[in-house]
């Protein structure tokens, strides 16, 4: 089916914005939902046993276009209520993202800081801090206080409205619709998650103190640690007596980056160890990574926030984030299994396909891309 090349193939226009709660590796609790057609300028508002009546009428059918801000988010409250998945989602999020990528943004890139950069009024999305409190409440909800959630969520409706209008004259339609599926994709792999083996999980959880101590006494001959505390002195002490030479800052203190003791760790295995240490007492706080009550790995994908346009995840939540070993908590339920796939030399595809470049899609082809260049180059046989 070919992509919609133009906004005047819809027949409707529908802004749209959920409130909801999601603890921590949990599925969302949609609590209101608030849409207006743009065409029309017709408005619905939705809360609580509302949203569990069905698919709304006002999503209309194929030629609707839902338009939101971080779709993702919109979409995960679709899949907990069994509605459809909108077949044209323009999210204004990542089409801010394309507009800007690599500039400077004074309000950053929610959507207080889209309207901020884009000159509009941006009194209609303030910050709410009680608002976000009583969603986070829950129910059950008095009259007054599903009037003040409906309120909150249509302010941002209006905001979406005027964001659309400012840039929908920038718009590359096609690409913006493809980049709106991939939205929703990330919704369906946020709400799927990684299967967890929990009890392994709970078990390292709760004894992780006593495996960092463990860690330090078996990794720290030097007794550079204090406990659990890194001593600087104790460390240019130990350089000292081992006549380990050392860069330093400007300041004069040692440099304590990771490169550094990855460089040095190379050369000098107790430096490595040392630095193997400190990454992992650093890096990994187990009790971060953010399980639901399922079993399963969940958190924000965070799609498009990278300068390159990749997915950046937390690294202390999701499991592919701390080290490798933690993943062998992976583990699919019974009756199951997990595959592990990557799409080799993925860019160099996609730019062989592009550029029609004959000698690029055979060299992609051929499998091994790096040879077959040193071939054509004549630098090897």
């Amino acid at each position: 089916m070919s992509s919609p090349t133009s906004l005047e193939y819809f027949d409707t226009v529908v802004a749209l914005d959920f409130e909801y709660t999601q603890p921590d590796g949990e599925l969302p609790n949609p609590i209101c939902c608030v849409a207006k057609d743009l065409r029309t300028g017709v408005v619905h508002r939705l809360i609580g046993n509302d949203l569990r009546r069905g698919q709304p009428s006002f999503l209309g059918g194929p030629r609707t276009l839902v338009v939101s801000y971080f779709a993702s988010a919109e979409i995960s409250c679709f899949l907990e209520l069994g509605w459809d998945v909108p077949s044209h989602i323009l999210d204004l999020y990542v089409e801010f993202r394309w507009l800007t990528n690599g500039l400077p943004l004074p309000a950053g890139r929610t959507l207080l800081g889209a309207l901020v950069y884009c000159g509009l009024p941006a009194l209609t999305v303030v910050e709410k801090a009680g608002v976000r409190e009583l969603a986070t409440r829950g129910g059950p909800f008095d009259a007054d206080e599903q009037k003040v959630l409906l309120d909150y969520c249509e302010s941002d409706v209006v905001a979406l409205e005027l964001l659309f209008d400012a840039t929908r004259g920038f718009l590359d339609v096609p690409r913006a619709l493809l980049r709106g599926r991939y939205m929703a994709a990330v919704a369906a792999m946020e709400r799927h998650g990684t299967p967890i083996d929990a009890p392994l999980f709970q078990l390292l959880a709760s004894r992780w103190e006593r495996i960092e101590e463990g860690l330090i006494e078996r990794m720290d001959p030097a007794g550079i640690w204090d406990g659990r505390k890194f001593r600087y002195a104790a460390f240019e002490d130990f350089l000292r007596q081992q006549s380990i030479a050392w860069p330093r800052l400007d300041t004069g203190r040692l440099a304590l980056d990771s490169k550094t003791f990855l460089t040095i760790g190379n050369r000098i295995p107790v430096i490595g160890q040392i630095a193997e240490l400190r990454s992992i007492l650093s890096e990994l706080r187990l009790r971060d990574l953010a399980i639901g009550t399922d079993g399963r790995n969940r958190c924000l994908l965070s799609p498009f926030t990278s300068t390159t346009g990749r997915n950046q995840p937390s690294s202390t939540k999701y499991v592919f984030g701390p080290a490798a070993w933690v993943r062998s908590m992976i583990k699919p339920r019974p009756g199951y299994s997990l595959a592990y796939v990557d799409w080799s030399q993925q860019e160099l595809g996609i730019a062989a396909a592009l550029s029609g470049d004959l000698a690029m899609q055979s060299a992609y082809q051929g499998g091994d891309p790096y040879i077959d260049f040193a071939v054509r180059a004549h630098l090897v046989p």
